[in-house]
């Protein structure tokens, strides 16, 4: 640990993959996390992101990703946040674990049950810390979403409904298959996540529609899929995710007496507005832009100095996949799929919130967003 800031230890962190959300939130993010948290290391095969990143951010140690498992045993970070392809988290985690290297690794945690599996059985074998980076679980309107459903202002929630769609630009990473990718791995575990948090509870079984084959955007993942998720005290949580449809991200709960709608709900770079109707009233609040990735690293960072668990572990990040998949089964096969995810007892509460100020947008470099709008 580093212990520049007097006698305030800071964790390390090295910043793996420097695509559009690692420059665009993830770097910026450790200017509001300096409390606790240091931008120690950049890694990329790009030389221009390593150069003009490394001089923008004052990171001395910047590598390639041959240069990987040498940072790792050099002594000079404590901990990886992996921003790279889905199809690539499994590898870069294990290879930080068995390095005794902690790892922040963003959704969704790996493309298969297994692969999560191995992760989990790695951190633990060497006895780091493996967090999914969710960043709602820190997030002020979320959580407050969560304080009113479990209020009981809403009465007894009883569903779920949400859309989580964009254009995303031909070419882009999350239009390949091999990288992992698919409307349920990029957005569907968005909607899956606040789900489960909203009814704090876990589906029983679930049951999916994909459209495929719609352009030549998507001979290789899902344009668009449909998904309902049952839950054990009968409630249903359904959604849409499209990589082909207009801008669009917003959540409702409905309960016996009430129901609340969130909307721009997964986004990080727009307002969120929260209306809450009950007994014919509606009130509404609204929250400003802010930095939603800094609470995440603030949040890991204490754990790693404090040795706590994560709330956001990879156990979580392992029940959503576990979800993922069964639906795409349930899609292939016409019919219900049990995903058979362990009960999870911690969930977000207000404890988790972090507010920071928004980041100033930065220039990307050889970056670009995923989204046609």
């Amino acid at each position: 640990m580093n212990n520049q800031r007097g006698d305030v230890p800071r964790v390390r962190y090295a910043v793996v993959g420097l695509g559009y959300v690692a420059q665009a939130a993830v770097l910026p993010a450790f200017a509001h996390a300096q409390e606790n948290s240091e931008l120690a290391a950049l890694i990329s095969d790009d030389p221009e992101k390593l150069r003009t990143l490394g001089q923008k951010y004052k990171v001395a140690r910047t590598c390639s990703y041959v240069e990987y498992d040498e940072i790792l045993r050099s002594g000079a970070v404590d901990a990886v946040y992996i921003a790279l392809p889905n199809s690539l988290h499994c590898e870069y985690t294990l290879r930080a674990a068995n390095a005794g290297v902690h790892v922040l690794c963003e959704k969704p945690l790996a493309v298969t049950e297994r692969e999560c599996q191995e992760m989990i059985d790695a951190a633990a074998a060497r006895k780091v810390k493996l967090m999914t980076a969710y960043r709602l679980h820190f997030d002020e309107a979320n959580l407050d979403a969560v304080q009113v459903v479990r209020s009981g202002k809403l009465g007894k929630p009883r569903l779920f409904n949400s859309v989580f769609t964009m254009q995303v630009k031909r070419g882009d990473i999350r239009l390949r298959e091999d990288m992992g990718e698919g409307t349920l791995y990029d957005l569907g575990v968005y909607c899956i996540n606040a789900a489960r948090y909203l009814f704090r509870s876990e589906p029983q079984d679930v049951s999916a529609c994909t459209i495929r084959n719609t352009g030549s955007r998507f001979h290789e993942v899902d344009e668009m899929t449909a998904a309902v998720m049952r839950f054990p005290e009968g409630q249903l949580a359904s959604f849409i995710v499209s990589f082909g449809a207009a801008e669009n991200s917003w959540y409702e709960v409905v309960g016996t007496k009430g129901n609340l709608l969130l909307r721009n709900a997964y986004e990080y770079a727009k307002k969120r507005e929260q209306y809450v109707e009950t007994n014919g009233k509606t009130s509404r609040r609204s929250y400003p832009i802010r930095d939603q990735f800094a609470p995440e690293i603030l949040y890991f960072s204490d754990c790693i100095l404090n040795n706590k668990r994560p709330e956001t572990s990879g156990e979580e990040g392992l029940i959503d996949v576990k979800i993922i998949r069964a639906l795409y089964r349930a899609a292939e096969v016409g019919h219900a799929v049990r995903p058979n995810p362990p009960e999870k007892e911690d969930r977000p509460s207000p404890r988790l919130k972090i507010t920071r100020p928004k980041v100033k947008e930065p220039e990307l470099v050889h970056a670009s967003p995923p989204s046609e709008e």
